[in-house]
């Protein structure tokens, strides 16, 4: 099976995405990295760091100190497709970080995003 073309794309690429789809919402980078850090388990320099050294997705998920344990209850659609259904395991973590920064942008709580108890 040939890799798609996206795992070679460098993060910080796809970064400023992420930031501009939240911050035309009126939230801050800061939640961004938040959301970034607690699905991957990167803190706040090792996150710099990769973005950086340029690394790509591949990388940057494979390099990840401690995915979230609590992602599996990441649930529903980005681009039409279930993310708890995504088959490869690269694709799911990368449709769980987008589904996060959809909620973000479309007003959630962090606690709720964050997959927090009340």
């Amino acid at each position: 099976m040939t890799e798609h073309r996206i795992f070679k794309l460098p993060f910080a690429s796809l970064y400023p995405a992420y930031l501009n789809k939240a911050e035309r919402k009126g939230r801050t980078q800061a939640e961004v990295d938040s959301i970034i850090c607690w699905l991957t388990g990167y803190d706040s320099a090792g996150l710099a760091q990769q973005l950086s050294a340029q690394t790509d997705i591949a990388g940057f998920f494979a390099q990840a100190p401690l995915f979230q344990p609590n992602a599996a209850l990441i649930k529903g659609v980005v681009c039409g497709v279930r993310v708890e259904e995504v088959a490869d395991p690269l694709t799911r973590k990368i449709r769980y970080l987008d589904k996060l920064i959809d909620e973000l942008a479309k007003g959630k709580s962090m606690d709720k995003i964050l997959r927090k108890a009340p």
